[in-house]
C-alpha cells in the first residue's frame, strides 16, 4: 500500500483537498469524473490538485493518488 505524503503540499491546500475527500465520501459530492478503461478509477478536482480514487464499498473510498494537474495524467 502506497502513502500519502501530505505534508509536502501547502497546508492550506491540504485541508482543502482532506475536506473535500470527506464531503465526497460523506454526500458523494464534488466534482468527480470516470476515467476511462476498465479499473473503476474515478477523478476529484480540487484547484490544481487530482485524486484519484475507487469505490471500494458503497461506504469507502480507496485513495490512489494525489497530484497537481500537471503531473496527474503522466
Amino acid at each position: 500500500m502506497r502513502r500519502i505524503i501530505i505534508r509536502a503540499i501547502p497546508q492550506h491546500i491540504a485541508m482543502n483537498i482532506l475536506t473535500a475527500i470527506h464531503r465526497l465520501a460523506e454526500s458523494g459530492a464534488g466534482r468527480v469524473k470516470a476515467l476511462h478503461g476498465d479499473s473503476g478509477e474515478k477523478r476529484l478536482r480540487v484547484g490544481d490538485y487530482r485524486i484519484r480514487f475507487t469505490e471500494e464499498h458503497p461506504d469507502s473510498l480507496r485513495i490512489h493518488t494525489v497530484k497537481n494537474r500537471k503531473d496527474a495524467y503522466r
